[in-house]
């Protein structure tokens, strides 16, 4: 190929992808006046998105941590739908300040009273922990709508500044579910601990994983402790318990 040739092909290759380039590439005048409108409620007044390369980059402030969730799942559609590469969020929350022993409290106890899914509470545990106002959640839950819950209620809690979830979310099984009813009638359906199912928050927790049963709670006695772990092993296709309820009062 002479050189005229060879300089010919690579001005229409460049063309081309060029062209290619063009047509991928978000349409950032778009996705701006989108940003904009999807930014105009009343409660997201103070937050001003800028959309440059596809990347909306948003700051301001806003009075809880809810609202800057409905911020961020706002914009994610538009990040689905090709229109925006990327949000990059740095909205600041203002609201209350709460200290952070404070906050774990209150959101320990609403966790442990949530009644998002009455007939799964024993099955599930979420521990948060709290740093300059940003809340770490710990836990096991048996469905993906739980998970979201418990996202909706720490972001509802005043004096949260950020959350990073950590909750892990159990396969469908129905072998597990089979396991989670049976050990918790082998445990709450015995007379020593009718009590504890008095209890609404479920004292003892039954996290069942392919077959493996971890029981985490309070119990009142080592007795208790050591009957609950019994009566687990007991039930038929569970693989293996580990008994890691604590005896309050109890040290550590």
């Amino acid at each position: 190929m002479s050189g005229m040739k060879r300089l010919f092909a690579a001005v229409v290759l460049a063309g081309c992808v060029s062209t290619v380039l063009a047509q991928s590439a978000p349409d950032d005048s778009r996705a701006q006046a989108d940003v904009t409108k999807a930014l105009s409620g009343k409660r997201l007044r103070g937050v001003t998105g800028n959309v440059a390369g596809g990347v909306a980059t948003l700051t301001g402030t806003v009075s809880s941590f809810q609202d800057k969730m409905e911020v961020d799942r706002k914009l994610e559609k538009f990040v689905k739908a090709g229109e925006l590469a990327k949000v990059n969020d740095q909205i600041q929350v203002s609201g209350p300040t709460v200290s952070d022993q404070e906050l774990g409290q209150k959101l320990g106890q609403k966790l442990a009273m949530n009644d998002r899914q009455p007939d799964r509470t024993a099955f599930e545990i979420v521990n948060p922990s709290v740093q300059d106002g940003v809340v770490t959640l710990m836990g096991f839950v048996t469905d993906p709508v739980d998970k979201s819950d418990v996202e909706g209620t720490v972001a509802d809690q005043p004096g949260v500044k950020g959350l990073v979830d950590k909750i892990e979310v159990a396969p469908l099984s129905p072998n597990d579910w089979r396991v989670r009813r049976d050990v918790y009638q082998a445990i709450y359906g015995y007379s020593t601990f009718t009590r504890y199912g008095i209890n609404p928050v479920k004292p003892i927790r039954i996290l069942v994983l392919n077959g493996q049963v971890k029981l985490v709670g309070v119990v009142d006695s080592a007795t208790d402790k050591e009957q609950a772990g019994i009566r687990a092993n007991g039930v038929g296709g569970v693989f293996k318990v580990t008994n890691d309820l604590q005896v309050a009062g109890a040290r550590e």
